[in-house]
């Protein structure tokens, strides 16, 4: 084979870099191409989890901020009501103070009053069924009690067919609103039928009734007695 001359080989190299060039554009485009997919699949891999974290820090929010308004609201209710309950209160104690001061008016109507203290005083001396009795009053009310006491014992008498001694004592606070304490067997059975006491009693009694009739049936309540 004759040796090339410098032009044949200067045109040689020229091919060979040429092919080289062209090889290492191919390569290059492929690398690039490999790694632009690697470089979508990473992405759409970070996206998707980033979208995942989004949503569910959203959600943990959006939770957060619904029991934080069941939270608030739940005390609302509870303010409002304690409201309500504390105002039914106050409505019920002005029922009773005004309920107390009618004790006085009782008090002041002696005939009424008379008859009053006849009822306590035969109620008492049913429930103590004793021939030796004490009936305590205020000093104001002495000359009532002792109208009342004989009109009481002749009754009990009558009924029950006991003879009774009732002795009458001064000693029942004028502050008292009134009404009698019936003490029997050596002072060891008392009833206090003062009208303080009934009035306490009847407070007891009548609660339920006076809350049922002034703010109406309790909702939530499943079982009356």
């Amino acid at each position: 084979m004759p040796a090339l001359n410098d032009d044949e080989v200067l045109t040689e190299m020229k091919k060979m870099v040429a092919f080289i060039k062209q090889e290492a554009l191919e390569k290059a485009r492929e690398i690039k191409v490999k790694a632009d997919e690697e470089f979508a699949i990473e992405k759409a891999k970070i996206v998707r989890q980033e979208t995942t974290n989004i949503d569910a820090l959203y959600s943990r929010k959006r939770k957060q901020v619904e029991i934080q308004k069941k939270i608030s609201a739940s005390n609302q209710n509870n303010k409002s009501r304690l409201k309500l309950l504390s105002l039914r209160e106050e409505l019920l104690e002005e029922a009773f103070e005004e309920a107390r001061e009618g004790l006085a008016n009782l008090t002041k109507d002696k005939s009424r009053y008379e008859g009053v203290l006849k009822d306590l005083i035969l109620q008492a001396l049913y429930t103590i069924m004793e021939k030796e009795v004490t009936v305590r009053c205020r000093k104001s009310d002495s000359e009532l009690v002792q109208k009342a006491k004989d009109a009481a014992s002749s009754e009990f008498k009558e009924n029950a067919g006991l003879e009774l001694n009732l002795n009458v004592t001064e000693d029942l606070p004028e502050e008292s609103a009134g009404g009698v304490i019936i003490k029997g067997y050596g002072n060891r059975i008392v009833v206090d039928n003062t009208l303080d006491q009934r009035l306490k009693l009847l407070e007891q009694e009548m609660l339920p009734e006076l809350r049922d009739t002034l703010f109406g049936k309790n909702p939530n309540r499943k079982h009356y007695n």
